[in-house]
């Protein structure tokens, strides 16, 4: 379950690259109830989705040559340029070089090795997300590459993360990560990816009726990609796209998670 304790390898920043900063901030403003409140006039653009005057997210132009809109997912790094180095050398490619972000924090950008982009953020003033598990917020994260066991080695290197196998529905096993100090047990699941799809990282957002969230989507121009679905344990989610492709999932969580 992610917390905002952002314990080092946790996920501690979500935000979108968009081509339409304002189309982007109305369709997720139908969507999730979010506002859009601006990081100031030295920021690019750059901004933060509230609810209730919390920080749930971030959305921006975007900035690096021939990016498409998407979501990215940050974790916690306790030292950016460290890991940085540590992505060199065990195989992901370094899309960003760590820069600091006014006295808030210092991020890079990277591609790890099935593929799928990733960003790290070591906190400054701004730790992380004000909120997270609560409905309108990041409720978990999960990983889509080619050959999930070949990541592994990267991940449990780069952030420390204990890798176990869990049962999941229909005879399937489900890899689930967790933090080193393993407060934060279930911080992001791993997936095997579908023929035809490119490796990505998914951000689910918790809601309080799946169901309504679709039609919310449907009704604001975006796309129901994986129609909701139950699994014991986990609680009922879809998969959808705004109406720039960036992928997100939402899900309505069950009172006993796995």
């Amino acid at each position: 379950m992610l917390t905002t304790d952002f314990y080092p390898g946790a996920p501690n920043w979500l935000d979108l690259g968009s081509p339409d900063t304002e189309a982007s901030a109305d369709f997720y403003g139908s969507v999730f109830g979010w506002t859009f409140a601006s990081a100031g006039p030295d920021s690019g653009g750059y901004g933060f989705f509230q609810q209730s005057g919390k920080t749930v997210a971030a959305l921006g132009p975007l900035t690096e040559a021939g990016a498409r809109s998407a979501w990215t997912i940050y974790f916690h790094a306790p030292d950016a340029d460290a890991a940085t180095q540590q992505v060199r050398e065990n195989g992901g490619t370094v899309r960003v070089e760590p820069y600091d972000v006014f006295d808030n924090g210092r991020t890079a950008a990277f591609t790890d090795p099935g593929g799928a982009q990733f960003a790290i953020w070591q906190p400054g003033k701004t730790i992380g997300l004000d909120v997270v598990t609560e409905p309108g917020s990041l409720g978990w994260t999960e990983l889509y590459v080619p050959d999930p066991s070949a990541v592994r080695d990267f991940y449990t290197t780069l952030f420390g993360w204990t890798i176990k196998e869990v049962p999941f529905g229909g005879g399937m096993t489900y890899v689930l990560a967790s933090t080193a100090e393993g407060k934060e047990p279930d911080i992001a699941g791993i997936m095997p990816l579908q023929q035809g799809d490119t490796p990505h990282w998914l951000p689910y957002i918790e809601v309080s009726d799946t169901d309504a969230t679709l039609v919310r989507v449907d009704a604001s121009g975006g796309a129901v990609l994986m129609p909701a679905m139950d699994v014991e344990g986990v609680g009922r989610f879809a998969v959808c796209a705004d109406p720039n492709g960036a992928r997100f999932a939402v899900i309505t969580s069950s009172e006993t998670p796995m």
